[in-house]
């Protein structure tokens, strides 16, 4: 049997949330930019609907899951993420307030590199944009082997180094200094549970 389904329409004929693809299509169809969008639980659906569609748009359904998982992400706090076209390929990071989604840095694209790269660069980025601020709170990643990488302070990626990518592993060498020369504060990186919290704030929505 199939897993139920729950449908946010935004704008439509009526907006709500509705049960059925077939109560949903009856809102939608023949709207000029009729906004709406499938979730796989009432709670999902319910806070999606009290945010805004812009929120959802071109996003995974589980974005914005963890406004109504039983146990919380820390706020505030940041979440970063990056994303590669291709191994290698074009890489880029970014960072963003977990609360609300705003982009705090962006950094790329840079050619030739790998996801995990990103990532280990996108903690660095979070870490060393919150010395320069005074600010400590924590720091979200949903990469296993960026935050072992960080806590390490080398990045242990097998990429090959080329004229391509030169200019990435100039940034690597920057962010393992930086890491050798300053204390993590402890527990400051923590693992976004996705499971639980659906997906990053930080993600590009690629998937």
């Amino acid at each position: 049997m199939p897993k139920p389904k729950y449908y946010v329409v935004w704008k439509g004929r009526k907006t709500g949330i509705f049960t059925s693809w077939a109560e949903c299509e009856k809102q939608v169809k023949g709207v000029v930019g009729a906004q709406f969008k499938a979730f796989d639980s009432d709670a999902e659906a319910e806070a999606a609907f009290l945010a805004k569609y812009e929120d959802y748009k071109g996003k995974a359904a589980t974005h914005g899951k963890w406004k109504s998982a039983s146990s919380k992400p820390l706020l505030p706090s940041i979440c970063v993420d990056a994303a590669c076209n291709g191994a290698p390929g074009k890489l880029e990071y970014r960072g963003v307030n977990t609360e609300t989604g705003e982009e705090i840095f962006y950094a790329g694209p840079y050619s030739d590199g790998t996801n995990n790269i990103g990532e280990f660069l996108a903690i660095v980025h979070a870490l060393t944009w919150q010395a320069k601020h005074n600010t400590h709170i924590p720091i979200y990643s949903d990469s296993e082997n960026a935050i072992l990488w960080v806590n390490n302070g080398q990045c242990k990626t097998k990429l090959k180094h080329t004229s391509k990518n030169a200019v990435l592993f100039a940034i690597i060498h920057s962010a393992e200094n930086w890491l050798a020369e300053n204390e993590l504060p402890e527990d400051k990186i923590k693992k976004w549970e996705t499971d639980l919290w659906g997906e990053n704030p930080a993600d590009f929505g690629r998937k």
